[in-house]
């Protein structure tokens, strides 16, 4: 061995520069060569191959021609780049360095087989010159890293899913934390401190506990005792306490957490805020008990308006009954409108006085500060209303063009309504001789539902009528 321009070469002094790259080559005992763990053979200047070891033969899938003219290294095998592109022959590692001398380390290229499959080699290519420092050929050791270059690929995609997977994890809105099997956290995501309050170096660490109340620590041993018998808990209901105290519906999703051997060492769990569904679930329950009372009563109503409903011709009893029903249905558009708070009771007064007024708003004078009244109560004041407009109508006030009514009405101090409804400038009044049936209604529902009073006073100038009752 000898060193020139800084770069090492075995010298043998030999003219021809073919004979002198072969006896180069072949200066290591054949048995050397097939001991090298790498794929290695050696070329003249030309690039024609004139030695190869059996790992090199395996590596290209056949044994070129030595000395072969044909058979150079570019014609042993082709040569590709890593993006899968041809490598043309002046590009190719050994005709550089057969050209410039350069040493070339652990350059990666793709090689393909005559079979046509491909593989990636690691090449190390090394100038062989006399004594003169003449290239007479060189040297490439090279191996198979296809398996490496795999086994990298699949770790930078296991790594790139592990991201993607812990971005997905951080940017979801449910709380996912991991636990082992004594209970104490270990993973936190963002989730979690949104919906627990907790910031990830506060919690993990920590015991599971410190998100459960008191009255359902039990639920955390069972949980862990179905991980360790490798169950999975899907969308179960419990509470969870934050941070500050408040207490939180959630739905957890529970998973056992296995090492590569298949061992159970932890669970992962996933838990969903579902306060707002419960509490919708809550209050749809309310409205459809609400919505069922409600029924019953308004049922209710209607069967008493026809039971007391008393009439000398079926047309009469029809028309009385159809006005006494629709008075409930517009109280009822008014529940409507205000979901179902209520109804105003200047509103409702309008309301079952407006088809007798039509044109003249003076046959009605109205005085009062506005009460919103609760659904029953004015479902009830709607039938009075109607009740008192329809006799005033037939035999009363507002049966003459002058006649008018007036309605005013107060709170007391102690929350009691008094509603007085006076009529002015119809036909002279007398008491009834029995009560009718729109007097028995009132009463009825005045006094038997609502507690209330009713007190009439027949006037010969016209009907005065006071209802009260406490609200």
């Amino acid at each position: 061995m000898t060193e020139v321009d800084g770069m090492s070469a075995v010298v043998i002094p030999i003219d021809s520069a073919r004979e002198r790259a072969h006896a180069l080559a072949f200066a290591l005992p054949e048995v050397l060569w097939d001991l090298v763990p790498t794929a290695v053979y050696a070329c003249d200047v030309q690039g024609t191959i004139v030695r190869f070891n059996r790992r090199a033969a395996e590596f290209w899938g056949r044994e070129p021609k030595l000395l072969d003219p044909d058979e150079r290294f570019c014609g042993a095998h082709k040569l590709y780049r890593l993006d899968g592109s041809e490598l043309p022959h002046p590009e190719c590692p050994m005709a550089d360095v057969l050209v410039t001398g350069e040493i070339v380390r652990d350059q990666e290229v793709m090689i393909e087989r005559p079979d046509g499959s491909r593989i990636i080699a690691l090449v190390n290519i090394e100038a062989l010159r006399d004594s003169e420092g003449t290239i007479i050929g060189a040297i490439n050791c090279f191996q198979d890293i296809s398996e490496r270059k795999r086994a990298e690929a699949a770790l930078q995609e296991s790594q790139r899913q592990a991201q993607q997977f812990a971005a997905i994890v951080q940017s979801t809105d449910d709380a996912i934390l991991g636990i082992d099997l004594e209970h104490i956290i270990t993973d936190w995501n963002c989730g979690a401190e949104r919906l627990y309050g907790f910031l990830a170096e506060e919690a993990v660490g920590r015991p599971i506990t410190i998100l459960i109340p008191s009255d359902r620590l039990d639920e955390e041993n069972v949980i862990v005792e179905r991980i360790r018998c490798g169950e999975r808990l899907d969308h179960y209901e419990t509470v969870r306490k934050c941070k500050d105290g408040r207490l939180v519906d959630v739905s957890l999703t529970v998973s056992p957490i296995k090492d590569a051997e298949g061992k159970i060492f932890g669970a992962s769990k996933i838990a969903r805020d579902i306060t707002e569904r419960k509490r919708t679930e809550a209050q749809i329950a309310m409205l459809a008990r609400e919505a069922e009372h409600r029924a019953k009563n308004i049922l209710a109503t209607v069967q008493a308006t026809a039971h007391l409903t008393n009439a000398e011709t079926a047309e009469d009893f029809k028309k009385a009954l159809n006005g006494r029903i629709q008075a409930l249905a517009n109280a009822h558009s008014l529940f409507v409108e205000s979901r179902w708070t209520g109804a105003d009771l200047r509103t409702l007064v309008v309301q079952e006085l407006s088809p007798y007024c039509a044109g003249d708003p003076g046959r009605a004078h109205i005085e009062g500060s506005p009460i919103m009244l609760e659904p029953g109560t004015a479902q009830m004041m709607a039938v009075c209303l109607h009740e008192l407009a329809t006799n005033a109508a037939k035999y009363g006030a507002l049966s003459r063009r002058n006649g008018h009514v007036q309605i005013a009405w107060s709170r007391t101090l102690d929350g009691v309504l008094v509603l007085s409804w006076s009529e002015v400038g119809g036909p002279p009044v007398e008491p009834p001789s029995r009560q009718g049936f729109g007097t028995r209604l009132i009463k009825q529902m005045l006094e038997g539902q609502f507690k209330g009073e009713m007190r009439f006073d027949w006037q010969p100038e016209g009907l005065t009528c006071e209802l009260s009752f406490p609200l």
